[in-house]
């Protein structure tokens, strides 16, 4: 057999992975003397385990997770935390967003609700859903320039194709007229077709108030809320030195 010509083909072919376990298994004895359909089977199992790596690692790029390490295997549910372990574990396999539902955690400043939104992030990103991780704050103001440099379309269309959008920080200032309208566009747009997680130091009841005007805070809301898991977090601060946690 010309093994060189078969690597090259089968780079060619774009299956690099597969030239390489290839070549190992040339150069192993014991993997020789398994049959042709168990040689080929280990062959297509290399070659699509590092395109899913490889994928897993681009979509984690290109959601922006503010905390990369985030992970539900990681997440601890303390009685005073409030933190139901069935839901979310529930939560981790992602059906809800296939079912394009969404999820709002509320909680005071440092119960962890930043940790737990990107720990179903990455969730979201091993399933293999687009994902992507904004603050609020930071979302309003590439609003803001879109609208100034005509970029606008443009970044809705692609807040619309995310499958899964974590928005942060909801609630940290008062809204204007144009950025409650800008919201109201990304929900509208993605409401019934994608998911969002949001977080807020506020809870849900007080989001109508924090909006300003009645009419777009119940269009936004009726988008948001009330298909949504709600996750109101807890107990002391997190960031505090963990014995003073237990």
């Amino acid at each position: 057999m010309l093994t060189a010509p078969t690597v090259e083909k089968m780079k060619i072919l774009h299956l690099v992975a597969m030239a390489d376990e290839w070549l190992r298994q040339q150069q192993t004895p014991a993997v020789q003397s398994l049959s042709f359909d168990d040689r080929l089977g280990l062959l297509v199992d290399v070659e699509v385990q590092v395109r899913d790596n490889k994928r897993l690692a681009r979509l984690l790029t290109d959601a922006k997770l503010r905390l990369k390490n985030a992970c539900i295997e990681d997440v601890d549910y303390p009685p005073k935390r409030n933190l139901d372990k069935h839901l979310t574990l529930k939560l981790a396999s992602c059906q809800w967003i296939e079912q394009h539902r969404n999820v709002l955690i509320t909680g005071a400043t440092g119960t962890g609700k930043s940790y737990l939104a990107c720990a179903f992030a990455q969730a979201s990103c091993r399933r293999g859903f687009r994902t992507l991780y904004v603050r609020l704050p930071r979302l309003l103001d590439d609003m803001n320039l879109a609208h100034a440099d005509g970029s606008y379309p443009r970044l809705l269309q692609r807040l619309a194709k995310i499958d899964l959008l974590v928005v942060d920080d909801w609630g940290i200032k008062p809204l204007t007229d144009s950025q409650r309208h800008d919201l109201l566009e990304v929900f509208e747009d993605r409401y019934d077709l994608r998911s969002s997680v949001v977080t807020s130091q506020l809870p849900v009841d007080k989001w109508h108030d924090h909006i300003g005007d009645p009419s777009v805070a119940d269009a936004i809301l009726d988008r948001l809320v009330h298909n949504a898991y709600k996750i109101e977090l807890k107990g002391p601060s997190r960031r505090k030195p963990e014995k003073e946690l237990k």
